[in-house]
């Protein structure tokens, strides 16, 4: 599995990693996010959804209390999903995220560690990890085999 790591400085340069990675998420793609709360998982997604032209970086917000925010793009759709406060499979089924699923979508989840079915679909895990006030550290693991 090909890993790259990276170091962030501040939100801004969190935000444009998120955007240069865009690039390199071709859809269908089930992406982990993971990270302690505050971690920056947001943030980032504000630029991947701005990569794919989904959202305004302003536009997107934690999904912890709505558990699924949709970014439609003119060629990918972005899904950000929280799964913090979902605790069964029964929850989990509740959400219909396998109808999300399509040629042209990117799902991007957080806390999806919790369910081992993500850890086993999943095509790249992104783990951040804050390591000063604003200094973030991205790790970004690809499964080679999708």
């Amino acid at each position: 599995m090909p890993t790259r790591e990276t170091l962030t400085h501040s939100a801004a340069e969190t935000v444009a990693f998120g955007r240069s990675l865009a690039a390199s998420l071709v859809p269908p793609k089930l992406v982990l996010l993971r990270g302690e709360l505050g971690a920056g998982k947001t943030t980032l997604v504000k630029g991947i959804a701005d990569g794919f032209q989904a959202a305004k970086e302003e536009d997107v917000t934690s999904p912890t209390f709505t558990l699924v925010h949709e970014y439609r793009g003119p060629k990918v759709d972005v899904y950000h999903i929280d799964l913090y406060r979902v605790d069964t499979p029964r929850q989990l089924e509740t959400l219909g995220l396998d109808d999300l699923m399509a040629d042209n979508a990117v799902l991007l989840i957080e806390w999806g560690e919790k369910f081992p079915r993500f850890v086993r679909e999943r095509d790249v895990e992104i783990a951040l990890e804050s390591v000063g006030e604003d200094e973030r550290r991205i790790t970004v693991t690809t499964d080679r085999s999708r």
